[in-house]
């Protein structure tokens, strides 16, 4: 029942000469400051269980102690557990209502060291703004800057700005607006004693540099590229927010090639990098990231991909799991808007929509969050190549339906895409949609011919129709893993013959998974029917499609 060792939520304590109250209290602190926890008072360092001193055998008085000696109170729940000797376990919640501190004043939070070993540190005032905008308790964003002035911002930028609302198509009504009244409207400034001082939001994104670095010091922009080890570009600079987004927009398409692809008498052109999860991850690292917490926001193109990581990490309530499904919910909710309103942001705040629709839309590799931490949020797209019958199978049926695919449809079809048959439960844990969702989806696929069914109730499995897999390499892997019954062999080998000028023995061979003596007996058979003809004779004999009865 106990842990063997110690991690960011849970911790040990000897309590073999009485461990100190007050360093109870301040461990409890620590936890409720961070992602709360369980502490065992009884167990050695190792892991060793060496029991609880009786002082702290009663666990009601230990529980109300704590509560008396935090503020505001804590309230855990504590209990014995024994086994063999026993052990104080108290379990403390996460503080969802600000930052909570010991009665003697101290104010801790728990964090990872090198080795993985967790520590209890002391949280230094800069830390409480992150700590807050992490619960959604302050926007950091809006707060107004007593020292400086109107007269920081730069008329370029407010032309830039005003540029932008034209371009991205944001809220063409502001643009009417004295430059003073669209300060306000977009929250830029906030009255004090009938004086006009600029918010955070207002000089990242209209300050001059040298106010920008003088009064938002955390504000820092990185663009690199490597290729290995060897730096091919770094740049590091301090600019308003829309002045560095361009820069970052127009410095990634410098190193973002373009594939084409055929779409019957159209080319599709697919960037390695989709533009539009390119400029939403952008806007979003700036949007998102925590300004009283140093760092940068940080760009890099290497072998791998692109990388777009910003300081700190997801708000309370957002994780890996629920990125797609979550509501929509920002650190910096007044900068965010006023992105939204210039037309750079997703005005539904669902950007990372985009970001995984791009990758989609075309069969590439996902985007990949797993490197965030609960300092930074890291973003890498992989290189990847697009998946050409995909991407012909999803603008067909755009075409089709006269409308983008739900990104539930794309999920659905990145599941089944190269893959064995599946069912709906494992598609449903893979991309993290309800299962209910995920099934009207692929009874939708079978009813138009873009899946196909096997079995019945809970075993039914799924996989991509016949149709999709259009060349010859292609219709072998999709034999292969359908399981196709010996009677559709000559109805796979006509279908093959049709795509293709000239089949042989081995095509049969591969497509059927059968030995060659088998795929001869077949060609052999179609050819007495009338339906192939032999274009040559001999060990490497070739057929082609004649189509009678």
């Amino acid at each position: 029942m106990l842990p063997r060792k110690e991690t960011l939520t849970i911790e040990f304590k000897s309590d073999l000469k009485k461990y100190s109250d007050s360093d109870i209290v301040e461990a409890v602190v620590a936890f409720a400051n961070t992602e709360g926890g369980d502490l065992y008072l009884g167990i050695e360092d190792s892991g060793e269980v060496s029991g609880v001193h009786g002082d702290h055998a009663d666990a009601t008085r230990v529980s109300a102690f704590i509560a008396n000696h935090t503020i505001p109170p804590v309230s855990v729940r504590a209990e014995i557990v024994d086994e063999g000797k026993q052990v104080l376990k108290i379990s403390v919640p996460r503080s969802l209502s600000g930052v909570v501190a010991a009665a003697n004043g101290k104010v801790l939070h728990r964090r990872l060291k090198a080795d993985g070993s967790p520590e209890n540190v002391p949280m230094y005032p800069y830390e409480f703004a992150t700590r807050l905008s992490d619960l959604r308790l302050m926007d950091y964003s809006a707060l107004p800057l007593y020292e400086a002035s109107v007269s920081d911002f730069d008329p370029l930028e407010t032309a830039r700005l005003r540029n932008c609302i034209r371009t991205y198509h944001g809220d063409q009504s502001v643009l009417e607006l004295s430059d003073v009244d669209l300060y306000k409207a977009l929250g830029f400034v906030r009255e004090a004693g009938g004086v006009w001082y600029p918010t955070v939001t207002g000089m990242l994104m209209i300050g001059r540099a040298d106010a920008i670095s003088r009064y938002v010091p955390t504000e820092q922009t990185s663009f690199q590229v490597l290729d290995g080890t060897k730096v091919l570009v770094n740049e590091d600079f301090v600019q308003p927010v829309l002045q560095s987004i361009e820069r970052l927009f127009s410095s990634i398409q410098a190193w973002n090639p373009e594939e084409e692809l055929e779409d019957g008498l159209f080319r599709i052109g697919v960037s390695e990098f989709d533009k539009r999860a390119v400029r939403e991850a952008v806007v979003n690292a700036f949007s998102h990231r925590d300004y009283a917490r140093l760092g940068r926001v940080r760009v890099a193109i290497d072998d791998r991909g692109l990388t777009i990581a910003n300081p700190g990490g997801f708000v309370e309530g957002i994780t890996l799991d629920n990125l797609l499904t979550a509501e929509p919910r920002g650190r910096n909710p007044l900068l965010a808007d006023a992105l939204k309103r210039i037309g750079l942001a997703e005005k539904t705040g669902r950007g990372i929509d985009r970001i995984y629709e791009g990758s989609l839309a075309y069969g590439k590799a996902l985007p990949d969050y797993s490197a965030s931490t609960s300092a930074g949020v890291v973003l890498r797209l992989p290189r990847s190549k697009p998946d050409s019958r995909l991407t012909r199978l999803i603008s067909s049926e755009q075409k089709r339906l006269g409308r983008p695919l739900s990104l539930d449809t794309l999920f659905v079809l990145h599941a089944l895409q190269d893959a064995p048959r599946k069912s709906v439960t494992e598609i449903a844990g893979e991309i993290h949609i309800p299962s209910d969702i995920v099934r009207n989806v692929l009874e939708t696929f079978t009813k138009d011919g873009i899946a196909e069914a096997f079995g019945k109730g809970r075993g039914r499995t799924y996989m991509l129709s016949s149709r999709v897999y259009d060349t010859k390499e292609a219709r072998m892997g999709y034999v292969r893993q359908a399981d196709i019954d010996e009677s559709r062999y000559e109805e796979l080998v006509l279908d093959m013959a049709r795509a293709n000028p000239r089949i042989s023995r081995s095509d049969v061979a591969r497509l059927l998974y059968v030995d060659p003596n088998k795929a001869y007996r077949i060609l052999s058979a179609l050819v007495d029917k009338g339906k192939l003809a032999l274009t040559s004779r001999g060990r490497y004999a070739t057929y082609r499609y004649v189509g009678k009865s």
